[in-house]
């Protein structure tokens, strides 16, 4: 490698055309005939391995029935009665590794039902309807719900149907969280998020307060003071660090708070992105951030993970697909030093893990992409277990009053469709506490 050049980060690398093409639906939704030819490969299992992969144990042969049936927005309501995000999990859930992967035809022929994609379809057709639940008589209790993402939001809409007013705070300044913030752009277009937030508000009940961040303008003991019960979906504020002294070179970016730029851009040919990016990490954020960068223009796009492509967080599915993008992936491969001139990332040393030799990748820009930690914004009142909010399995915290969930809490899956879990097993447990 010979690092001695200029940096090259630059914004319109493609032709304005290209990038609409780049950012269009990772998967295109089943046309009506496709989704009844689709809905008839169900074998409707008796005991449905599917369901029990699934994280908020949708009833998936029913409503798959409900599609061959003819009637979409019957199965929309078995969906939504375990998942109020069902959209947005039809979008971004690694189906390839929940239900697909139990699917018995999977097993059989290698080739599951699309179940994610059905999923979508009946989702699609109900939410261009009237919002399928009526609330409950008012119950007279508050909720406060700290978090807009989906642990939250399907707290607030859990508790909504059961009569309880809810005011949700959220600290930016667009609700949604992961959904709105954190998902790959051609994973959920045309302002999807924020169209499943309105439809979950619609039910009514439901209040949102933006800019609010619990530590600063809100305080823990206040809402204990106003409100009957508060939950807590506050998600990974932190990045985890390289422990690079280079860390903070020109060039080096989170690929967290990159993905969530692009996710906001309106014109994604305004963002910079290097001819030479390297993003170190193994799990879905990077592959996002790899792939992304490719669609954005990059010509070279390495990842480097420390162990084998089996360890990797990131699915087979999800890397074969950054891949056949362009994005080159290297195996046990470990970062060791930033190498910068100027002030400026010009490449990266790293180390074969297995035989330990050492070579350079020449880097115009490096995307950490290592993990997220929780950062304890309750002033230390709320037990920790191995640095996240310790809960139980009704998602009640060791303070009386209190629940949390989603990727906040102790072992969380790091999954939208787990915290759509987390967040309609706390209201439920709320609501049993509010009727007692």
């Amino acid at each position: 490698m010979a690092p001695a050049r200029t940096p090259d980060i630059a914004a319109k690398r493609l032709p304005k055309a290209q990038y609409a093409a780049n950012f269009t639906d990772l998967h295109p939704p089943l046309n009506a005939h496709e989704a009844l030819v689709e809905s008839d490969r169900c074998y409707f299992c008796y005991d449905a391995p599917c369901m029990k992969a699934c994280p908020t144990s949708i009833d998936i042969p029913l409503f798959i029935r409900e599609i061959q049936a003819g009637n979409p927005k019957s199965a929309a309501k078995t969906i939504f009665n375990q998942n109020i995000l069902g959209g947005m999990c039809a979008r971004v859930c690694p189906t390839e590794t929940l239900c697909e992967e139990a699917c018995v035809r999977e097993h059989a022929e290698g080739k599951p039902v699309k179940i994610g994609l059905l999923q979508r379809y009946a989702t699609d057709q109900a939410m261009a309807d009237k919002h399928p639940y009526n609330r409950a008589k008012s119950s007279g209790k508050k909720v406060a719900v700290v978090g807009a993402g989906p642990a939250g939001l399907a707290c607030a809409h859990r508790l909504s149907m059961h009569g309880h007013d809810v005011t949700v705070f959220e600290a930016r300044k667009k609700s949604g969280g992961l959904n709105e913030y954190g998902i790959a752009a051609y994973k959920s277009v045309d302002d999807f998020a924020a169209k499943e937030v309105d439809f979950v508000l619609s039910i009514g009940g439901i209040k949102i307060e933006n800019g609010m961040a619990l530590g600063k303008k809100l305080k823990l003991a206040n809402l204990q003071r106003d409100y009957d019960a508060v939950f807590l979906g506050l998600g990974l504020s932190g990045v985890n660090a390289l422990g690079d002294k280079n860390e903070d070179a020109d060039g080096i970016e989170d690929a967290v708070d990159y993905i969530s730029d692009l996710r906001q851009a309106k014109d994604p040919s305004r963002l910079k992105v290097g001819r030479n990016v390297v993003v170190i990490g193994g799990g879905m954020t990077a592959i996002d951030i790899a792939v992304q960068s490719k669609l954005l223009g990059a010509e070279n796009v390495t990842v480097i993970y420390r162990r084998g492509a089996e360890h990797m967080k990131a699915s087979p599915f999800e890397q074969e697909l950054a891949q056949t993008k362009g994005v080159n992936i290297k195996h046990w491969v470990a970062p060791k030093k930033v190498l910068v001139k100027s002030g400026s990332v010009i490449g990266l040393k790293c180390e074969n893990t297995s035989t330990g030799e050492k070579f350079e990748i020449r880097a115009d820009m490096i995307f950490k992409a290592i993990g997220q930690s929780y950062i304890d914004v309750t002033g230390g009142t709320i037990a920790l277990d191995q640095g996240r909010i310790k809960v139980d399995a009704e998602k009640r915290t060791s303070v009386k009053g209190i629940w949390a969930g989603g990727d906040c809490i102790a072992g969380g899956k790091d999954l939208t469709v787990a915290s759509v879990d987390d967040g309609r097993r706390a209201a439920e447990s709320i609501h049993s506490f509010l009727t007692a």
